[in-house]
């Protein structure tokens, strides 16, 4: 899943463009080997606030549209207002990633149902603005599994199907370096089998930390190596979708892991 950031806040400047930038930027991933193409107009870096819906929509929904005219490609939006995915999905969107899973909004649940579409439900603890501000879990692994159980119910029960919902655990939305390390580790634990899972660490700053040290952590842009480094240990353990800025790297990284995991079955 490649990230193109419809907006001038997201915290890797590179993954920013606007309008037919975000359009061409889209494409390109397209022939780097993308499989999605996540695109969003509101930043949930750490620190960052809501924009409006007016906003959001004014950003989204040119670029979906003049997506759709020159590409197939399935298409997910983050975003967690429903009026703005009723209006990315009538523009051709086919993925509901909220990181609230459906809980900002009480009517997206109900129109995911409705329209049918895929939604990605991530766990986060806090809100962007405050959420890695000493971030503390009890048994991360039983909190994130409780929570899972609880947001599944919600979707069905609101109606989605069992055969559209995706999980994704949140790395680095209310995690510390620890936390995140120990939802790679586990993360077929914490989120079973039954739905495909999701994992977006790219670049993240738990790698720079780790590359780097706390104090003086890996700059944004030499992260690369960790973050594949990452990704590979993500879809050895359960991830079947990767989010990433970074397309032609992954998409070599992913065929070798399959070639691997071919040869030795």
């Amino acid at each position: 899943m490649a990230v193109v950031n419809c907006n001038d806040d997201s915290f890797y400047a590179p993954s920013r463009a606007l309008r037919e930038g975000a359009v061409e930027k889209a494409l390109a991933a397209e022939g780097e080997g993308a499989s999605i193409v996540d695109f969003g107009a509101e930043s949930s870096r750490p620190g960052a606030s809501y924009i409006s819906e007016d906003e959001e929509l004014e950003r989204i929904v040119p670029v979906i549209e003049m997506f759709r005219e020159r590409s197939s490609l399935p298409v997910s939006v983050d975003t967690r207002k429903a009026a703005v995915a009723e209006a990315v999905l009538d523009a051709g969107a086919d993925i509901i990633n909220d990181i609230s899973a459906l809980s900002d909004d009480p009517c997206m649940s109900g129109l995911c149902a409705e329209r049918g579409s895929w939604v990605v439900l991530m766990h986060k603890k806090g809100e962007p603005v405050d959420m890695q501000t000493a971030p503390h879990y009890e048994n991360l692994t039983e909190e994130l599994r409780d929570f899972f159980a609880s947001a599944v119910n919600r979707a069905l029960s609101a109606g989605i199907s069992a055969d559209r919902i995706i999980l994704d655990p949140g790395i680095g939305f209310g995690k510390t370096l620890e936390d995140n390390l120990e939802i790679i580790r586990r993360l077929e634990e914490i989120c079973g089998r039954d739905y495909p899972v999701m994992v977006g660490l790219s670049r993240k700053s738990f790698i720079g930390e780790i590359c780097g040290g706390k104090n003086v952590p890996l700059d944004i842009t030499e992260r690369l190596p960790g973050t594949l480094a990452a990704h590979g240990a993500a879809i050895m353990n359960g991830a079947g979708i990767i989010r990433v800025h970074d397309v032609k790297e992954h998409a070599d990284l992913v065929k070798v892991l399959f070639a691997i995991s071919s040869k030795n079955r």
